[in-house]
């Protein structure tokens, strides 16, 4: 999505940790791609505990359909930057 991101992952570290590496990593790489400077995300996230196989699942397939639903795909292969276009499972 061109205006936020999912990110489903298991860590051992602490979840803040973790969120605090990734937003500093990739806001000097987005910045510097971009060529400006200053903050890249919001200071806040939004985590979810995934309780059982079939939740993480069906968020999988939540996440994986939000460009087609957004119409910037029309199907979730399409979009270069999910995990459905680098890994397509065939779905019954």
């Amino acid at each position: 999505m061109p205006n936020h991101v999912h990110v489903l992952l298991k860590s051992i570290q602490p979840l803040s940790e973790v969120m605090r590496w990734l937003k500093t990593a990739t806001a000097s790489r987005a910045n510097a791609l971009l060529g400006r400077a200053g903050p890249f995300w919001q200071r806040e996230y939004y985590d979810r505990w995934m309780r059982s196989e079939k939740e993480l699942l069906a968020t999988i397939a939540y996440v994986e359909a939000n460009p087609v639903r957004k119409g910037l795909a029309a199907c979730a292969e399409e979009w270069r930057w999910s995990s459905a276009y680098e890994a397509p499972v065939v779905r019954g």
